[in-house]
C-alpha cells in the first residue's frame, strides 16, 4: 500500500535557513525528510542541517558546475522521485544554481513547487530602513575595478532600491566604487543576518566606504543602497549634448525619443530641438 504521506514525484525547491537554525519552516522540514532525494550545494553544509532535523534522505552535489548529464540523469528521476533542491543557504536560485534544472524539469512536463522561506535580500530590505516599494537584486558585483564601475553605470538612472551581496575582502573597495558612481546616496551594510552577533550599519556610502577601507568585516553581506534623488531638469547643454549623440545613430524622431525618455523631458522639446540640431 502506498505511503499516504510521501511526496508526490517532483521537484520541491526549498529555502533552508541563512544563519538561525529556528527559521527552518515546519514545511521545509518536513519535506527535507519525505524525500527520496536531496541536490545540495554542498552537502557538507546541507548534511548538518539535515542531521539537525533527523532527516537521512540519500544527497548529492548539485551546483554550476554540474553536467547537463547529470541534470538529465535527474530529470528522468523526477517521474517517480521527489526531490528537493537546496542551497547553502536562504532561497536556491537567488545567485544559486538552479533555474536551469528548473526549467528543465517544466519543459520534461513534471511538478514543480517551492517551498519558500529564509531570503537574505528580503531580511535585509528589513533591517535597512530604505525604500522597500520597489528594488532590484542585483548580486554580485564584479571584482575587477572597470567592470564593477561599468555595472553601477547602468544602474545609477535606476529608481529603485538597489540590493547586492558582497565578500569581507572586497566591501571597502565596493562601498568606495559606489560612492564613486552612484553619489551620496543613504545605504546600509547588513551582515550575520539572524546570528548572534547581527548588525546593520547605516550612513552614506561614502562614510560606509571609510568605516570598512581598512577593517573588513567576516560574513556573509549585504549592502542596500537608497535610490537615486529626483534628477535635476536638463539644461539646454544637456539637451543639445544628448541629441547631437543620438543624431549620429538615428532619425530625428527616432533620436527625440531616445532622449526624451532618458532625460525625462517632454518628447515635443527634444522633437523639435532634434529637428534644429539635424539641419
Amino acid at each position: 500500500m502506498a505511503d499516504e504521506d510521501a511526496l508526490k514525484p517532483g521537484l520541491y525547491i526549498v529555502a533552508t535557513p541563512i544563519g538561525n537554525l529556528g527559521d527552518l519552516t515546519y514545511r521545509a522540514a518536513e519535506t527535507l525528510r519525505k524525500a527520496d532525494r536531496v541536490l545540495a550545494e554542498d552537502t557538507r553544509v546541507t548534511g548538518k542541517l539535515l542531521a539537525h532535523i533527523g532527516a537521512k534522505p540519500p544527497m548529492s552535489r548539485y551546483d554550476d558546475h554540474s553536467s547537463d548529464e547529470e541534470r538529465d540523469r535527474i530529470i528522468a528521476q523526477l517521474g517517480d522521485s521527489a526531490i528537493a533542491l537546496v542551497s547553502d543557504a536562504g532561497t536556491p536560485l537567488i545567485s544559486d544554481p538552479g533555474y536551469k534544472l528548473v526549467r528543465a524539469a517544466r519543459d520534461a512536463g513534471h511538478m514543480v513547487t517551492t517551498i519558500p522561506g529564509p531570503s537574505a535580500v528580503i531580511a535585509a530590505l528589513t533591517l535597512a530602513g530604505l525604500p522597500s516599494d520597489r528594488f532590484l537584486f542585483a548580486g554580485f558585483l564584479p571584482a575587477k575595478a572597470k567592470a564593477r564601475r561599468d555595472v553601477l553605470a547602468e544602474l545609477a538612472a535606476i529608481r529603485a532600491t538597489l540590493v547586492f551581496y558582497e565578500s569581507g575582502p572586497r566591501l571597502g573597495e565596493s562601498l568606495a566604487a559606489m560612492a564613486s558612481v552612484l553619489g551620496p546616496r543613504d545605504a546600509a551594510v547588513a551582515r550575520e543576518i539572524t546570528k548572534l552577533h547581527e548588525e546593520c550599519v547605516t550612513g552614506t556610502l561614502a562614510e560606509l566606504a571609510n568605516r570598512y577601507a581598512s577593517a573588513p568585516p567576516k560574513g556573509e553581506i549585504v549592502i542596500i543602497v537608497a535610490p537615486p534623488g529626483e534628477a535635476p531638469e536638463a539644461s539646454e547643454e544637456d539637451l543639445d549634448r544628448a541629441i547631437d549623440q543620438a543624431l549620429s545613430r538615428l532619425s530625428a524622431s527616432r533620436a527625440a525619443a531616445e532622449v526624451a525618455e532618458r532625460l525625462g523631458i517632454p518628447r515635443k522639446r527634444a522633437y523639435a530641438r532634434a529637428l534644429e540640431r539635424s539641419k
